[in-house]
């Protein structure tokens, strides 16, 4: 396995996969899993290990600016790629941080990184004994776990209601096959259910945790920023997907009669959507520089940082959504029949379904951005009271 430790040595190697996955684009939404050189792909050019630690091979512990533009780099190519990734990057990258030592040793001390996948947000329960505890749950949305060695799964402690995760084997798992959606279809994100199973608590952290026990600043952001950070990366992707598809339709009908690139509402349509792809991807980029700034200065987000975060992934969410319906109408029934277009549009529809882009996070920045939640913080996807 390469060991990249520069950020634009990986952000480089993320437009090589990129065009592995375009090419294979069609095949995953097929199959209902990524192709087998494209899991390669992830594997050889090191992409798995974008926020593994520095101090662990195969690490690159990379900033929040070069993660999003490799996010969004990847989601380009196919947007079911970029999802698998971000979303196995943040757990591998996770556990490598805060997981114990001698877990750390084994998970991390093969020739290769492993691939760990899951849900952190619906939980199971878990119950303590001796050295651990006994898992058992249900969930749903397991992003890439038919290419995972390992599952990353929320569960909440009986009695104490401590929220974990907790890291093991997919072969300790029961695999539902039941992926049977209309978009990121090549995610193959089925169910599984855990029942009773023991996992040592060197193998399990806390969920609300923002202490890594290895690795920098970067890590103090917790679980739900690097969520906010890879949701955003995959909006810019397929939104700018999108809008490039569209112009080389058009492009290609230049010269018949009553093209549509001759319109004067096609070409105000485009500007519009084109000014509010940029403008939603630079606010994005904007708050996580501001974030890796603070970062850089050995500070902790504030309350506000957390609104932005949230807020610039909400808009830019929505934004592409505008634009994905713009441009599934203006290419008529090249957008209906099966292809690219129709595939991002089925994607773009799916991805807006997640919980970081539901109508109560919005909401909950607006209070604060209004200076109506004093003595709040967030925690997840919503305010709370700070103290």
């Amino acid at each position: 396995m390469s060991v990249i430790v520069t950020a634009s040595g990986l952000v480089a190697r993320s437009k090589t996969v990129a065009s592995i996955a375009d090419e294979y684009a069609d095949w995953s939404d097929k199959e209902g899993r990524l192709a087998e050189p494209v899991v390669e792909a992830l594997h050889r050019e090191g992409l798995w290990g974008m926020w593994v630690p520095l101090s662990i091979r195969g690490g690159a512990e990379l900033d929040p600016v070069s993660a999003l533009e490799l996010l969004e780099n990847v989601s380009y190519g196919d947007p079911s790629v970029g999802w698998v990734l971000m979303a196995a990057a943040l757990a591998i990258g996770t556990g490598a941080a805060f997981l114990e030592d001698s877990a750390v040793s084994e998970l991390f001390g093969g020739t290769r990184l492993p691939v760990i996948v899951g849900q952190g947000t619906r939980p199971g329960k878990a119950l303590p004994t001796g050295g651990g505890f006994l898992l058992s749950g249900s969930w749903s949305f397991a992003s890439g776990i038919k290419h995972g060695t390992h599952i990353h799964t929320l569960a909440i402690i009986e009695p104490t209601g401590e929220p974990r995760i907790f890291v093991l084997p997919v072969e300790k798992v029961k695999l539902i096959e039941n992926w049977d959606v209309m978009g990121l279809r090549g995610t193959g994100s089925i169910d599984y259910t855990i029942d009773n199973v023991f996992v040592p608590e060197a193998y399990t952290h806390s969920a609300l945790t923002e202490t890594p026990k290895r690795g920098g600043a970067l890590y103090t952001i917790g679980i739900i920023g690097f969520a906010m950070m890879c949701h955003s990366g995959w909006a810019c992707g397929i939104g700018r997907r999108l809008l490039d598809e569209l112009g080389a339709i058009v492009r290609s009908k230049i010269g018949r009669a009553g093209s549509t690139g001759d319109s004067d509402a096609f070409q105000e349509g485009y500007a519009n959507a084109e000014a509010r792809y940029r403008a939603a991807r630079a606010f994005i980029y904007e708050s996580w520089q501001d974030v890796a700034e603070a970062l850089t200065r050995g500070e902790k987000l504030s309350v506000r940082q957390h609104s932005l975060i949230r807020l610039a992934l909400t808009n830019a969410t929505w934004s592409m959504q505008e634009i994905c319906a713009f441009v599934y109408k203006t290419a008529g029934t090249v957008a209906l029949r099966a292809g690219t277009l129709q595939r991002l549009f089925r994607d773009m529809n799916a991805g807006t379904q997640h919980i970081t882009s539901a109508p109560g996070v919005i909401r909950a920045a607006g209070r604060e951005l209004a200076g109506l939640a004093s003595g709040k913080r967030w925690l997840f996807l919503d305010l709370v009271d700070a103290g």
